[in-house]
C-alpha cells in the first residue's frame, strides 16, 4: 500500500510539472522510478529498462488527455501529424531495440547527457528562430524517425524535438505546442509495445510486469498524473513561470546526476 500511495504522489506531481511547463514527465518519471525499483529490490540487471517502459507506458494515458485539449482549441496541425506518425513508429521500434540492447551504464550516461541539454535549454530559454517551411514527404519521414527513436530511448513524449522543429519551420507556437502534444500518442504507442515486446520473455523482472513495464506503477502514476496535468496547464497562468522554469531545471540536473550514480554504483 506504501507503494501505492507513493506512485501515486509521484504521477501526481509528473502530471502537474508537465502541464505548468509543456514537456514530458519520462525525465523526472525515469530517474525517480531507478531510485524506487531499486528500493523495492527489483532485479538490477534490468532496472533502467523497466524505468524506461514504464515511464513510456504512462505518456499513452496523458498524452489523449492533452491531445483532446488542444484539438478542442484548433491547435493540431492534424495533416502534419499525418506524415510524421509512420515514421515516429518505425523510429519508436528503432529506439526501444536501440535502448534494450544498450549496457544500463551507457544508457544512463546518454539519459542523461540528453536531460543536461533539455535542462540547460530550459535554464537559458533558447529558442530557434522561424526561416524555413516544412519539408516533403521525405523529409517529414526522416524527422519522425529521429523523433520516434529518440523520444522512445529517453521515454519522452516528443515535444522536446518536435517544438523546436515546427517552430524553425515557421509552424505559430501555439499549434507547434498542440501538434507535439498530438504526436505524443503515436510515439506512447510504438514505445510501449516495443518494450513489452523485448522484455516479454526477459527473467528476471518484478512480478506483475508485463515486459519492461511494470503495471502497477503504470496505473497509478497514470492515474493521478491525468487529474493533476490540467491543473498544471491552468497554473502556468498564475505563477512566475520564469522562476520555476530555473528552479525545474536546476531539478533536472540533480535527478540525472544521482540516476548516473545510481547506474555506475
Amino acid at each position: 500500500m506504501e507503494w501505492f500511495i507513493a506512485y501515486l504522489l509521484l504521477g501526481a506531481i509528473v502530471g502537474f510539472l508537465s502541464g505548468l511547463f509543456g514537456i514530458g514527465g519520462g525525465m523526472i518519471l525515469v530517474p525517480v522510478l531507478l531510485l524506487m525499483f531499486s528500493t523495492q529490490q527489483f532485479p538490477a540487471e534490468n532496472l533502467l529498462y523497466l524505468s524506461l517502459g514504464t515511464s513510456m507506458a504512462t505518456i499513452m494515458f496523458t498524452s489523449l488527455s492533452s491531445m483532446r485539449k488542444h484539438h478542442q482549441h484548433g491547435a493540431v496541425i492534424w495533416h502534419v501529424v499525418g506524415k510524421l506518425s509512420p515514421g515516429i513508429l518505425l523510429g519508436a521500434g528503432l529506439g526501444t531495440l536501440s535502448a534494450t540492447s544498450t549496457p544500463q551504464t551507457a544508457l544512463g550516461l546518454f539519459f542523461a547527457l540528453f536531460v543536461y541539454f533539455v535542462a540547460a535549454q530550459i535554464l537559458l530559454d533558447i529558442h530557434p528562430h522561424s526561416s524555413r517551411q516544412l519539408p516533403g514527404l521525405g523529409g517529414m519521414a526522416l524527422t519522425g524517425t529521429f523523433t520516434g527513436w529518440i523520444s522512445t530511448m529517453v521515454s519522452i513524449g516528443g515535444g522536446t524535438i518536435i517544438v523546436p522543429f515546427l517552430i524553425w519551420c515557421n509552424t505559430p507556437i501555439r499549434n507547434a505546442i498542440g501538434t507535439s502534444a498530438a504526436i505524443g500518442f503515436p510515439i506512447a504507442i510504438g514505445g510501449t509495445i516495443g518494450y513489452i515486446l523485448t522484455g516479454i520473455n526477459i527473467h528476471p523482472l518484478p512480478e506483475n510486469s508485463l515486459g519492461f513495464v511494470y503495471l502497477p506503477a503504470l496505473f497509478s502514476i497514470a492515474l493521478s498524473s491525468v487529474i493533476t496535468a490540467p491543473l498544471g496547464a491552468k497554473a502556468t497562468h498564475r505563477m512566475n513561470i520564469d522562476l520555476l522554469r530555473k528552479l525545474f531545471s536546476l531539478v533536472l540536473i540533480v535527478l540525472a546526476s544521482k540516476m548516473l550514480w545510481e547506474i555506475k554504483y
